[in-house]
């Protein structure tokens, strides 16, 4: 067996960074809407969307590692790269909040 390029291993390792990043962003993002913006929505709106980014902050690490774990393995034995459905799950997710925010915002629901 043929050792990996060191590139792709540490591409892999700077994309499961950027899950770590964006957990943090997702994070600060939940904590802000509940504790810092008491003009958006009613308060059942604001902790709804919080717990919700808050949520996607949680499980952005696991997804990040899981799929960092599998490419690693496929590096290792030269195997094709894997399936991407957490990504489309998670992006749906966020798609879903940023659609809720939207209507929160247009609709100015208090």
């Amino acid at each position: 067996m043929t050792r990996p390029d060191e590139r792709f291993t540490l591409a892999s390792e700077r994309t499961f960074l950027a899950w770590l990043r964006t957990s943090l962003g997702l994070l600060a993002g939940g904590i802000a809407i509940v504790h810092l913006v008491p003009g958006f929505g009613t308060g059942w709106v604001r902790t709804s969307l919080g717990l919700a980014l808050i949520g996607l902050a949680a499980a952005a690490p696991i997804i990040g590692l899981r799929r960092w774990l599998r490419v690693k393995a496929a590096l290792d034995s030269g195997a094709p790269m894997p399936e991407s459905r957490d990504l489309w799950v998670f992006a749906i997710g966020i798609a879903a909040v940023a659609l809720l925010a939207a209507a929160v915002t247009v609709l100015g629901i208090q």
